[in-house]
């Protein structure tokens, strides 16, 4: 290796050094309530301009049901997933990259007014989970930590904000099996104060040597924990690929969660997943065995290794199929008043859109009804149009969705870095 290259990999590695050590002596002053900088300045993200008008004219092309209208909300770059404050006009917003957003509406007309980072004084890193605890702590799920901030929508003025850390950088899975594949982690917290979090497994199939220890550990799968000190960790599902996406039903308390399918096994198959979570003690969703009701996995051109490898004796069963490589990502439980009763009690499921199929598919909203004893009904399309038939090209990538304070459903892309606002009226 030439000495020049020797002498940068070795500055980089002091600066990586450097880096770290700093964000830990952060982390320790804001847990502490202590100042971590003196700098009080965070600039925010410009709503109009050019990149929004270019925005709201892709809109015009996205199809909703009669009655339905989709609007700019807010530019928020790299925007993933959505957690609307209990107590005011706001949403936090995660990504994958090393910003957490804070939104706010501050003239109450349902558009947002400002877009900032949340915490800078902490750099973040992969936090695409965000979620509220019941008494108003912002939960952020990163690749390999997990962050809980006390009554953040009153203290995100200012770029430092007391912290707990829940899970410690490198504890949420072995640092051995972290990976830049399937790193976003999604998180929901029930009403008896447990966090849930989605922990995707980090192959296209993860090998044999890998499936006990994975099962054991909750990798591809769910687990949840004391939302204030990651006490009491439990696996509840197991036999996942890569969820990113969950909620919990507010009428009967389930956990339901969205799962990516396995690539390299053709356009058409295996199919997307949309699961619930019906019994205690790590229930079993079938992979890498199976994917979807009866799509063999094991032995396949995706899983030679896993040939001869059998399924649990038990296995749960997907509540519904989706087409294939469309990856549906973000869902929520539609509880709002403005949409028709058709809506209401609902799963709305945003859909990414394929990255790997000849002819793209997805890039989309559906719609989940569920029947009278909290089963999938069936599904349907909500909202199309941010895939160009003609092109094959996206205009933009739903991620997550969120019932906004009055009842309108928030839709965020991280490719056209912004959040849509779908609204009804008669």
């Amino acid at each position: 290796m030439p000495r020049f290259t020797l002498r940068v990999l070795a500055a980089a590695t002091v600066l990586l050094g450097v880096s770290l050590a700093a964000q830990a002596q952060n982390i320790e002053k804001l847990k502490q309530m202590k100042v971590a900088t003196t700098d009080l300045n965070i600039p925010t993200v410009p709503q109009e301009g050019r990149n929004a008008e270019a925005i709201r004219n892709n809109l015009k092309k996205v199809k909703l049901p009669d009655g339905f209208k989709i609007e700019l909300f807010a530019i928020v770059p790299d925007a993933r997933h959505m957690a609307v404050a209990p107590s005011t006009n706001m949403l936090f917003v995660g990504t994958r990259k090393t910003s957490v957003w804070a939104v706010t509406d501050r003239n109450s007309d349902n558009f947002a007014d400002e877009v900032k980072s949340f915490a800078p004084s902490l750099k973040f890193s992969n936090p695409n989970g965000v979620c509220w605890t019941k008494d108003g702590f912002l939960i952020v799920a990163e690749h390999n930590r997990v962050l809980n901030f006390p009554a953040a929508e009153f203290f995100y003025e200012g770029p430092d904000v007391a912290v707990i850390e829940v899970v410690g950088q490198g504890k949420l899975v072995p640092p051995e099996e972290e990976s830049y594949n399937h790193g976003a982690r999604t998180c929901r917290v029930s009403d008896d104060g447990k966090l849930h979090v989605t922990l995707g497994q980090p192959f296209n199939v993860q090998p044999k040597d890998k499936v006990a220890l994975y099962e054991k550990l909750g990798i591809g799968g769910m687990v949840r924990m004391n939302a204030f000190d990651g006490s009491g960790r439990e696996v509840v599902a197991r036999g996942v690929r890569n969820s990113v996406g969950m909620d919990i039903n507010p009428k009967d308390k389930t956990v339901w969660f969205t799962d990516n399918q396995t690539d390299g096994m053709g356009d058409d198959t295996p199919p997307g997943e949309l699961n619930r979570v019906t019994k205690s003690g790590g229930e079993h969703f079938g992979y890498p065995f199976i994917h979807g009701n009866n799509t063999t996995i094991a032995g396949t051109g995706a899983a030679p290794d896993l040939k001869g490898m059998a399924p649990p004796a038990t296995w749960t069963k997907p509540q519904i199929e989706f087409p294939a490589h469309q990856a549906q990502l973000g869902m929520t439980f539609y509880n709002g008043n403005q949409f028709p009763a058709k809506y209401r009690g609902g799963i709305f499921v945003a859909s990414h859109g394929s990255w790997n199929r000849v002819k793209a598919s997805g890039g989309l909203v559906n719609f989940v009804s569920l029947k009278a004893d909290g089963t999938a009904d069936k599904s349907e399309v909500f909202g199309e149009g941010w895939l160009d038939p003609s092109t094959g090209s996206y205009r933009g990538r739903p991620v997550d969705v969120a019932v906004w304070k009055d009842g309108s459903l928030l839709v965020s892309d991280d490719y056209a870095g912004a959040i849509y606002r779908i609204s009804y009226s008669q």
